[in-house]
């Protein structure tokens, strides 16, 4: 195919005779892609660490707290489609910023709310900002590294997971710790506020101010692809769900992994509860140990992951990242259940350390493996889907764990219902994975065959 005009700040370049950027403009922008991913991330974990007051100032169920916590992945995945197509065609950091700035006010909105339904249209647009972020950013990420240097960065922009993890637990079991002691807090314009609103407020507001920042960073130039016209002919949304539907078998086996590990970390967010219920932890100590091991762990594990999917595929393995995404799942499927029939908190935690090792694994080379098998031009609506599936299918993980809780174990047995979810989530990807590598390879072949 040949390479399309593409405009940059008012002037047509032609992408194909222009270099990728300089390693330092593309790693600028990765930093700052990652640190908004860790603002997102805060804003999206935080609400997990504070169910118990929540559910107490309104009344609640698990059955019903389930429902809240898949609020943001409800409209995550489906806005994503609509930005998809707007990031393939609009100014990619301007699109950030307003996302960013969305986010950051619909979780203020989450501390200043009155009601179950409030709570639930305020998470809900949490996921509307938040579903500009990553397609953004990986389309961004293809025009600004080649192919075999993208590992790195991606692992980098997905290491902000468990620090925006890490940082959200250590922030909320200090402020849930010195809100305690010290009984409602004062802000101006907000008035007095229960700890758990407060918190909200304190995480929400800086996001603000730095979204302002992506309106002044540089858009990298768009590289059309190389891809024969037997492959894929355009780049609108019908090229993509033609793409898609052509290759469903590979697609959808490919997906269900990453499904399956969205559904487990989903479904964590009952992890605070579990451990007071179970062991007697406080959420502020579950939360203090929890955001020190994913500070310390989660980076290095994504990072190294990066390293490696990136040294595999230099030395001549194709399918090098969906390798390592399986590593991933047999890691991350028993040790997120056989947590939950341990003796002590202390033994529990240690096997979710594994656990999140796993699941570092498979968060940080999935979409690494899903442009190796994707056409640059449907890239951004292609990634928009990928979030969509895993969003929407990830959902179903702490509505299960919820309704299991409340209408099967007992609310008592929570940590029953949360040690069944991997394994229901499980069953499909497992069945599925000698076909799916087998057309993955068959992809990249056909790929590469074409030009690409």
């Amino acid at each position: 195919m040949s390479a399309e005009a593409v405009a940059q700040d008012g002037a047509e370049v032609n992408a194909e005779d222009k270099p990728y950027p300089s390693a330092v403009a593309g790693w600028t922008l990765v930093v700052l892609l990652t640190l908004a991913y860790i603002f997102s991330f805060v804003d999206r974990y935080i609400l997990g660490l504070l169910i118990e007051p929540i559910k107490a100032e309104f009344g609640l169920s698990d059955r019903a707290i389930g429902w809240l916590l898949s609020a943001f992945t409800i409209v995550y995945g489906f806005v994503g489609i609509f930005m998809g197509w707007m990031i393939d065609r609009g100014r990619r950091t301007w699109i950030v910023a307003i996302g960013m700035a969305l986010w950051s006010a619909a979780t203020v909105a989450t501390g200043t709310a009155k009601s179950f339904a409030q709570l639930f249209t305020a998470r809900m647009g949490v996921g509307v900002g938040e579903a500009t972020l990553s397609p953004a950013t990986f389309s961004m990420i293809g025009d600004s590294f080649p192919p075999e240097k993208r590992g790195k960065p991606i692992a980098f922009y997905s290491s902000a997971l468990p620090i925006g993890a890490g940082l959200a637990s250590l922030l909320s079991g200090a402020v849930i710790a010195w809100t305690a002691a010290s009984g409602t807090q004062s802000l101006p314009l907000f008035g007095e506020l229960e700890p758990w609103r407060f918190t909200l407020i304190v995480v929400g507001l800086p996001g603000l101010f730095f979204a302002a920042l992506f309106f002044f960073v540089r858009e990298p130039i768009r590289r059309p692809a190389q891809t024969s016209e037997d492959v894929i002919a355009g780049n609108g949304i019908a090229d993509a769900f033609r793409y898609i539907f052509d290759n469903f078998a590979l697609y959808f086996g490919f997906v269900m992994v990453v499904c399956c590990m969205t559904a487990i970390a989903y479904s964590q967010g009952f992890l605070a509860p579990v451990f007071e219920r179970t062991w007697g932890w406080s959420p502020q100590t579950y939360a203090t140990f929890n955001g020190i091991a994913l500070l310390i762990i989660g980076p290095l594990n994504m990072m190294l992951m990066g390293t490696i999917s990136d040294s595999w595929t230099t030395k001549g393995v194709p399918d090098a990242a969906l390798r390592l995404m399986y590593i991933g799942f047999f890691i991350m499927v028993p040790t997120a259940a056989l947590p939950m029939f341990m003796p002590s908190a202390e033994l529990a935690f240690l096997i979710l350390c594994v656990n999140t090792v796993g699941i570092g694994i498979v968060s940080a080379i999935g979409v690494t493996a899903l442009l190796v098998i994707t056409p640059a031009q449907i890239r951004g609506q292609v990634v928009a889907l990928y979030y969509l599936a895993i969003s929407w299918f990830g959902s179903l993980g702490p509505i299960m764990v919820g309704e299991l809780s409340s209408l099967v174990f007992g609310e008592d047995e929570l940590r029953l219902a949360v040690a069944t979810v991997p394994f229901i989530f499980a069953i499909i990807p497992l069945a599925m994975m000698p076909m799916t590598r087998r057309l993955y390879g068959d992809q990249i072949a056909r790929l590469n065959g074409s030009g690409r």
